[in-house]
């Protein structure tokens, strides 16, 4: 009887607490999201699996000697992984459309403005709830969810806000995944039907000596002006120097498919490793959900309104709904604002346009986030 109870004691049905229980639909729920309905399945399905990897009673997976607990030491807590995966999307990443068009730079830049905004909002609703606890640097790590930057948001989480990761991540692929549902309301509801069909002029040919010096020029801005975001922006510059300098073809192509392939592997089950009963069902998940809401439909807002005022002054006319593709969902905000564009107009194709804004909100990110990192220290 006695050896009959022990593995009792010892099966997972014996152990699980109601938490662990509760958070198993929530992570087949993102399994859900992934496979049937395609939102971000390459960070979705793992981060999912991970969850469920987590919550497992007993086995102590997600702990600092269990093999999710391992996987997060190694490229989560000292931010290695996040920087791996923007080496990879800067060998992906052609910035000619932004070189074609620099003043595009402006709208990736607005787009950013909801990163602040929400920051002030994280710390407000934590001065109104005694039952929300956020510091600087949590509200920091949530308000880089409005940059729709998966990675960055994850970089900055694992610095700042450690515990607060998993909800930080589901947050970003989350929104990232709902941007053809989020976004297209708000660019209709501040913008007129004439203002939609704007055409836009073709962009000029980008010679390949100006390919290969904006890498380079882009790093030693950011030396110069904010430190704090050269781990990020230097991986994503050097990345790219490595897709458009034309001689190191090998390395460019395993950086963005073997090595992204395999750290978007082990990023997406670290950050799943977070998602432990004890540190997801909180309050606090629930405002990080609500404000990061927030902060992506002002950075939506915001890169669609400049759009309009430079509009105004610019000479060659500006579609504002160029303006929304300013959040670095990459390229999923520039193929649903020329899905928009062809809805209002067929024969207006804004995709390319909307790719400057695109990869200019990356760096925007990036460098908000090193903003962030300087703020906070």
């Amino acid at each position: 009887m006695n050896a009959a109870l022990d593995l009792w004691q010892s099966t997972g049905i014996a152990n699980f607490t109601a938490g662990q229980l509760g958070m198993m639909p929530v992570c087949l729920l993102l399994l859900y999201l992934g496979i049937k309905r395609g939102f971000e399945p390459l960070l979705l399905i793992p981060i999912g699996f991970g969850g469920l990897l987590a919550n497992i009673p007993v086995a102590e997976i997600a702990g600092p000697d269990g093999f999710l607990g391992i996987i997060y030491n190694a490229g989560i807590a000292n931010g290695l992984f996040p920087l791996l995966i923007f080496l990879g999307v800067g060998a992906m990443t052609d910035f000619g459309p932004l070189l074609a068009h620099p003043k595009t730079a402006l709208l990736g830049a607005a787009a950013q403005f909801g990163i602040f905004t929400t920051l002030i909002g994280a710390l407000a609703l934590s001065d109104a709830f005694e039952f929300i606890d956020f510091d600087l640097g949590d509200a920091a790590a949530i308000g880089i969810i409005g940059g729709a930057d998966g990675p960055t948001a994850i970089f900055l989480a694992g610095k700042l806000a450690p515990d607060l990761l998993g909800a930080i991540a589901i947050a970003a692929y989350s929104y990232m995944a709902l941007v053809p549902i989020i976004q297209p309301p708000i660019m209709n509801l501040l913008t007129t039907k004439a203002e939609r069909e704007i055409k836009m002029s073709q962009l000029r040919p980008v010679r390949k000596v100006e390919r290969i010096l904006f890498p380079l020029l882009v790093l030693l801005a950011c030396i110069i002006l904010i430190p704090d975001a050269t781990p990020l922006v230097g991986a994503l510059m050097f990345g790219n120097l490595l897709n458009e300098c034309g001689v190191v073809d090998r390395l460019a192509g395993a950086a963005r498919n073997e090595l992204i392939n395999i750290v978007t592997i082990l990023l997406g089950l670290a950050v799943g490793s977070k998602l432990a009963s004890d540190k997801f069902l909180s309050a606090e998940t629930l405002g990080i959900l609500g404000l990061g809401l927030i902060a992506f439909a002002i950075g939506t807002a915001s890169g669609v309104l400049l759009a309009k005022l430079m509009n105004l002054v610019s000479r060659e006319p500006i579609n504002p709904l160029i303006g929304a593709a300013g959040v670095s969902a990459v390229p999923m905000a520039a193929r649903v604002v020329n899905k928009v564009g062809l809805e209002n107009n067929p024969q207006n194709f804004l995709l390319m346009h909307a790719m400057g804004p695109n990869v200019a909100g990356v760096l925007g990110s990036a460098v908000a986030a090193g903003a962030l990192l300087a703020l906070t220290r």
